[in-house]
């Protein structure tokens, strides 16, 4: 009878492993699947991290509103209300501390400081990352940083997707092309 009992526990166990990740990798497809696209300009910086893998984080240029609600404090959330301008990239309508009943596509971001000065709130967004195949990553981080300093000529951007608050980033474009691609 104790063995059946420690059957049914590691039978428990074993589906728990299973079904934690499977819903996060669901989670992450339906995103992908009933999501509106956004486009974010981005600005390059190439860290590599032993546990990882190889990767490219993205600063974007959108991450930063003014306002003059002084109330904010280092890692608050703040809700990112966005629309498309004409060529299909993000913009910022508004920001709140809170979910607004709005329809308008959001996600949730992390404060890193608010300047009383300027009456700027300068922000984090959680899809910052684009994994790769290690290979690759070097000489994407090479295109991307030089994409960025010939601003003139190339339009580099990051493809995320948005429903509900949750954000998945998609791909990592120079010149409409993905980066994977560019850089073969």
């Amino acid at each position: 009878m104790k063995t059946l009992y420690i059957f049914i526990i590691f039978i428990i166990v074993a589906v728990a492993q299973l079904y934690i990740p499977a819903q996060m990798i669901l989670d992450q497809e339906q995103v992908l699947e009933t999501g509106t696209a956004y486009k974010f300009r981005t600005q390059p910086i190439d860290p590599s991290d032993p546990f990882r893998g190889k990767y490219i984080t993205l600063n974007y240029e959108l991450d930063a509103f003014a306002t003059k609600d002084s109330d904010w404090k280092r890692n608050d959330e703040v809700f990112v209300y966005l629309k498309k301008d004409e060529l299909g990239f993000a913009k910022i309508d508004k920001l709140s501390k809170h979910k607004l009943e709005s329809g308008n596509d959001y996600v949730i971001a992390k404060v890193t400081y608010y300047n009383s000065y300027s009456e700027i709130l300068r922000f984090n967004y959680n899809f910052d990352r684009f994994y790769m195949n290690e290979d690759k990553a070097y000489d994407a981080k090479v295109a991307h940083r030089e994409a960025q300093r010939d601003s003139s000529s190339n339009t580099t951007y990051a493809v995320v997707y948005i429903s509900n608050g949750n954000a998945v980033l998609d791909n990592v474009l120079i010149n409409d092309i993905p980066i994977s691609k560019f850089v073969e």
